[in-house]
């Protein structure tokens, strides 16, 4: 009989696996005008080369709970990877816009179901006792992925193909199924309820819908607009549908009485707040450098390496202390600390700010982040019932997905309006100033960089926001190794 694989060795594989398809969310952005170039299409066709992959994962992600009780967590982990693969290994064989966007989804539907399943587990896997290093490792994929995105991609479209940012994701991911294979611990499927086939087609369409208006809105500049309005408000209440049905049936697709424990409630709201004000931000700060300050694709990526290894080093450290200490206390020291390193560079944004004095807040703002975000994820996840945990982690795969959405379109939006209350006629707008002539750009720098920290304020009051519901966390410190908490759900809320 095999022996069961060390814990180490599935988070290697459970790593690799994610940040593959994390990077590949953002490593396609650097590539659409040359994609445009390649198959003479426009920009705005194009952008459905992202948004097909995005719609594709928000629709997937329900199902992702029932889906693991019904397969098992490690068989649905390797079709998962097998769909990511496949898709991407037909996306760089693509010949046209239209085969690239079908590919584009093909692999979000496989991409989707990644993140919750893996995160699932890792947390059985792991156990409570080790569950904010477990987490800490979780999150390196989804915090560092947003930064080497752009530089991996600009590095593959301008020294080998635009085809390789997804054909490199082939090897890997048969790497990746093959030692998931090998290494993840044998689990059966077990009995689960029948589907929630009305919730199913309430809630992926509206997360979905959602996310399509919210992506309409950022991009036209125009919320109101009825191309990003009537999807958005169909999106909403597609989802107010499925939350009061699911509050009133026995065994809905996700079970959201979850949210009576207190823990979980102001977990995900703080959660909320944070994810939307750091990839909005994040989603900023290529074009600021690209535009504003005349960088390159990966130049731009470059700039942003050393706040992404603080990230990751942080995260390392508090995962650990979150194991030991209160984690409301870890938290209630990053998001100061991620807010107010925020603010410093903000208030550091211009047209000939010496690098270092932009890289060194972000740093901090880094610092912040890496003690916040999977801190928070490990206080949401801790206590909750073993047969809970594939509802747990489906949450926090859609939280930080709304989040993102909801964030990059705000951005969009104040930057559009920033952009065309300083910048002259002609070059007030995002697709205008890309396709200027350098001395063009260079004379609007000054405008377009005020219209940029004039943005940037925007995330910053986010950030410093989650602290409101991060206050409400629980301030015992973790439970012993051998205790057996109580359901989330019948937890009396510490004092």
């Amino acid at each position: 009989m095999r022996r069961p694989a060390p814990l180490g060795a599935i988070a290697a594989v459970i790593v690799l696996g994610s940040m593959m398809t994390v990077l590949d969310t953002t490593i396609v952005h650097v590539a659409l005008g040359r994609l445009a170039e390649t198959f003479g299409a426009s920009l705005s066709s194009l952008q459905w080369v992202v948004t097909g992959y995005t719609l594709a994962l928000a629709a997937v992600i329900p199902v992702t709970a029932w889906a693991i009780g019904r397969v098992g967590t490690k068989r649905l982990y390797i079709t998962a990877v097998g769909l990511f693969t496949a898709g991407s290994a037909l996306a760089g064989l693509a010949w046209s816009t239209g085969s690239l966007i079908t590919f584009r989804v093909l692999q979000g539907l496989g991409g989707g179901m990644v993140m919750p399943v893996a995160m699932t587990i890792m947390i059985r896997a792991a156990g409570g006792a080790r569950m904010g290093r477990v987490m800490s490792l979780m999150g390196l994929p989804v915090l560092i992925g947003p930064v080497l995105g752009p530089v991996v991609g600009g590095w593959l479209v301008d020294e080998v193909s635009w085809r390789w940012i997804f054909l490199i994701n082939v090897p890997i991911g048969l790497v990746t199924a093959t030692l998931a294979a090998r290494w993840f611990p044998r689990d059966e499927p077990e009995p689960v309820a029948r589907l929630d086939v009305p919730g199913l087609l309430a809630l992926s369409p509206g997360l979905a819908l959602l996310i399509w208006g919210l992506a309409t809105g950022g991009e036209r500049n125009d919320f109101a607009d009825p191309a990003a309005l009537l999807p958005a408000l169909a999106g909403a209440a597609l989802i107010t549908a499925f939350v009061v049905r699911a509050l009133r049936i026995p065994h809905p697709l996700l079970d959201l009485r979850l949210f009576r424990g207190r823990t979980l409630a102001v977990g995900v709201g703080a959660l909320g707040l944070f994810a939307t004000a750091y990839f909005g931000s994040m989603m900023l700060l290529p074009l600021y450098y690209q535009l504003a300050r005349g960088q390159g694709a990966t130049e731009a990526g470059l700039l942003g390496i050393p706040q992404g290894v603080v990230t990751g080093l942080t995260m390392q450290v508090a995962g650990r202390l979150v194991d030991r200490v209160p984690p409301r206390r870890v938290v209630l020291t990053g998001i100061p600390l991620a807010a107010l390193g925020f603010a410093a560079f903000t208030t550091q944004v211009g047209d000939g700010t010496p690098y270092w004095r932009l890289i060194v807040p972000l740093m901090v703002m880094g610092a912040g982040v890496g003690a916040t975000m999977m801190p928070l994820m490990t206080t949401v996840q801790r206590g909750v019932r073993r047969e809970d945990v594939p509802v747990v982690s489906t949450l926090l795969a859609i939280v930080p997905q709304i989040g993102s959405s909801i964030g990059a379109a705000l951005v969009s939006v104040v930057l559009a309006s920033g952009m065309q209350a300083r910048l002259p006629a002609g070059t007030d707008s995002l697709n205008a100033v890309q396709a200027a002539p350098d001395a063009v750009l260079h004379a609007v720098a000054p405008a377009l960089a005020d219209a940029f920290q004039h943005t940037y304020l925007w995330p910053v009051a986010l950030m410093a926001l989650a602290l409101v519901p991060a206050l409400w966390l629980p301030r015992g410190a973790p439970a012993p190794p051998a205790a057996s908490p109580a359901p989330e759900r019948d937890r009396v809320p510490a004092a």
